[in-house]
């Protein structure tokens, strides 16, 4: 029995969908430097795995505030913003906590996206029927010690 083709499909959806820019890079290792430019301390870029073709968009799932194990204890003030990056089914599988950036959107697209940083929560997803590769976010916000 033959199985079901989508390789046809694959550029018209890539074409639809993937209209912007996103850099997938491994999570920077070492102590914050100081940046004379801004006057602040940044940590440093991690290894670049991807940049290419891209998109970034809400699971469309309400944010979640993560509690901890026992119901005496207070909440843990950290909540989970849920995203979605599609890339090219060819390109690197996106592994846990890998940094994702919007780097470029297309004309008409949401600027404010450029910049924004998302952490992998789960290696890409993969399956039989695919035709671009899918990787569960959660933005990464406000000032945090480390990336």
């Amino acid at each position: 029995m033959a199985g079901l083709d989508l390789s046809g499909i694959v550029p018209v959806v890539e074409d639809l969908i993937l209209l912007d820019k996103v850099r997938i890079t491994s999570p920077a290792s070492g102590p914050r430097v100081f940046n004379p430019v801004t006057g602040q301390y940044t940590y440093p870029e991690g290894t670049v795995l991807y940049e290419g073709r891209g998109a970034v968009q809400s699971a469309y799932t309400a944010d979640v505030t993560a509690s901890t194990p026992n119901s005496n204890l207070p909440w843990v003030a950290e909540t989970r913003s849920r995203y979605r990056m599609f890339t090219p089914l060819a390109e690197p599988v996106a592994q846990k906590d890998m940094i994702v950036t919007v780097v470029e959107v297309h004309p008409g697209g949401d600027q404010a996206l450029i910049g924004r940083q998302w952490r992998a929560q789960d290696p890409s997803t993969s399956g039989t029927l695919g035709v671009i590769r899918i990787t569960m976010l959660d933005q990464i916000s406000g000032d945090t010690d480390g990336p």
